[in-house]
């Protein structure tokens, strides 16, 4: 095992969450954490850092997704082959990603270990210390059991490593956090999440990864949002189902970070595709003239 000053990976860790702290504050309250294709290829990492966004998640099933792995398409079939992906090619993006962000943007990661997972994944502490060195702030993970949980928190933190953690109901389509059916539930596991150390707490509000209902989110999210916002003291963050249209329903629930993926991917895809439709479709019209 690799150990460290425990006073040099605490002010590390101090300093990266200074910036999620930095970012909520400049944004008046709500920030964003842009995620998928956006934080996992270089390019667009840069172009929504200069479009003012300073928290970014690459993670495996993204990447997975990204790297069309057995042939993956949407990010449903991404998450049954994530735990397939290296962690040398989630370092080779980390790496990538920080070189373009700089220094002041916070770099949470998620990979393969930190979810719930359904094939058995060997992580050292010497992973978690090569992904600090790769240039991640921290990690983002999905665990569905407390003791692992704790236990993520302990080795992570050993690294300098912050953690962002979640709050899932049991009947999401995937066990992507603690589970808690009612507010009276969320506020009890946001509690105990804090007391163990998470660093950020965050609430599952839909697993429907074409979006919530437009301009709108249900009243029960907005009740389990309030239960998680009112009863913890670090940031909170709010994933999935949050798109263009129903963002500021979100805002308005005073949770500190919106976790924007798949809406960003879909923008990306839908301008690639009408741009390459225009160049076939001039082309073909100049065939069609030409006999």
């Amino acid at each position: 095992m690799v150990m460290f000053q425990v006073a040099d990976m605490d002010r590390r860790r101090k300093h990266a969450i200074a910036k999620v702290h930095e970012a909520i504050a400049a944004h008046g309250g709500t920030t964003l954490l842009s995620t998928g294709i956006t934080a996992d290829d270089a390019r667009l990492a840069k172009a929504v850092i200069n479009a003012g966004v300073r928290l970014l998640e690459p993670n495996h099933p993204a990447i997975a997704l990204a790297r069309g792995i057995h042939g993956v398409m949407d990010m449903h079939t991404a998450e049954t082959v994530r735990h397939e992906l290296t962690l040398d090619e989630i370092k080779r993006v980390v790496k990538g990603i920080r070189a373009v962000a700089g220094p002041d943007v916070f770099i949470t990661v998620g990979i393969p270990g930190g979810f719930t997972e359904r094939q058995p994944v060997s992580l050292s502490d010497t992973d978690f210390y090569d992904i600090a060195r790769a240039g991640a702030d921290g990690l983002h993970t999905h665990k569905a059991s407390m003791p692992d949980l704790e236990e993520w928190v302990d080795t992570a933190h050993r690294y300098g490593l912050t953690v962002d953690a979640y709050i899932a109901h049991p009947e999401d389509r995937h066990p992507f956090g603690i589970p808690a059916a009612t507010p009276e539930e969320v506020a009890h596991v946001a509690k105990r999440m804090q007391d163990i150390g998470v660093d950020m707490i965050g609430l599952m509000t839909g697993m429907s990864y074409g979006g919530a209902a437009a301009g709108e989110i249900h009243p029960r999210v907005r009740e389990r949002l309030a239960a998680l916002v009112e009863n913890v003291s670090v940031p909170t963050l709010a994933e999935g189902g949050i798109n263009v249209e129903n963002f500021q329903a979100f805002r308005g629930t005073g949770v500190g970070i919106i976790v924007v993926g798949t809406s960003f991917d879909d923008v990306a895809r839908a301008a690639v595709a009408d741009a390459a439709t225009k160049y076939i479709s001039s082309g073909s019209s100049e065939s069609i003239r030409a006999r």
